[in-house]
């Protein structure tokens, strides 16, 4: 009698419910638990982004999070910036804000027009990270992302205190492929865009990636050695600069940092 009961549907359902429960129990138990240590983790990685690409940081280094946070402090100012007009804005809390999530909310984004590095929309408010040495401007870090073969790439771009000269880049997240577009990610690639000039004298965002070999920053300032194989995503690269160093973006900001504004 027992058994014809466990062979109704209405068994098999509940039985069903109660092992997705008794399984559910401690997954959310340790997603929700896990989360501090999650968003901990994650700003440590962009820290440590920022500090590398500033060159405050070596490939390969390894620092406990108390120490990227006490580096991340003595080397760099985070500053909100209103991306329509450059300026400095103090009522955003840039230790919380999270510009990815600003860009997908309505009330705190805006429409991005129509561009090459298919950015869909814009953050009112965007964070920078400027490296001060007393009120001298030493270098400045900016976020930057934009579509390439088949991902969003997400990265940094850091310049000097001209507003001009690269420093460094970095890509930390993309769905490139590896050997190929992945290559965005390897150091020796990264170390041929310092020195280039990502502007010219009249604020133009000029910098690319070319197809083929760029010759030396003194000699051919503007232009990046292309990744073999890869054409698509350094396009894709150039016009993610293109789009986040122009008028839409950060150019209002730079135009401010070069006039000697911020």
């Amino acid at each position: 009698m027992a058994e014809s009961r466990r062979d109704t549907p209405l068994y098999t359902i509940g039985f069903a419910a109660l092992v997705c429960i008794v399984c559910a129990l401690p997954i959310a138990w340790a997603a929700v638990s896990l989360r501090p240590r999650q968003e901990l983790n994650a700003r440590i990685d962009r820290l440590e982004k920022v500090l590398g690409v500033a060159g405050f940081m070596e490939p390969g280094e390894s620092l406990t999070a108390e120490q990227v946070e006490a580096r991340f402090a003595e080397a760099i100012v985070p500053r909100a910036i209103d991306l329509s007009t450059g300026a400095a804005v103090d009522t955003i809390d840039v230790a919380t804000y999270d510009q990815r999530k600003a860009m997908k909310d309505p009330a705190l984004s805006v429409p991005a027009p129509e561009n090459a590095a298919r950015v869909v929309s814009l953050p009112r408010v965007a964070v920078v990270y400027e490296v001060r040495r007393g009120d001298s401007l030493q270098a400045i870090v900016l976020p930057i992302q934009g579509y390439g073969l088949w991902s969003t790439m997400y990265g940094y771009i850091a310049l000097a205190g001209d507003a001009r000269t690269v420093n460094g880049i970095t890509f930390y997240e993309h769905g490139e492929t590896a050997g190929l577009g992945g290559e965005i990610e390897n150091p020796r690639w990264q170390a041929k865009w310092v020195g280039r000039r990502a502007l010219d004298d009249t604020g133009a965002v000029q910098l690319q990636v070319i197809k083929g070999a760029a010759g030396p920053p003194a000699d051919d300032p503007y232009r990046v050695d292309g990744l073999s194989g890869a054409t698509i995503t350094g396009r894709g690269v150039t016009s993610t600069l293109d789009f986040w160093l122009g008028a839409n973006a950060f150019g209002p900001y730079l135009a401010r940092v070069r006039a000697g504004g911020n």
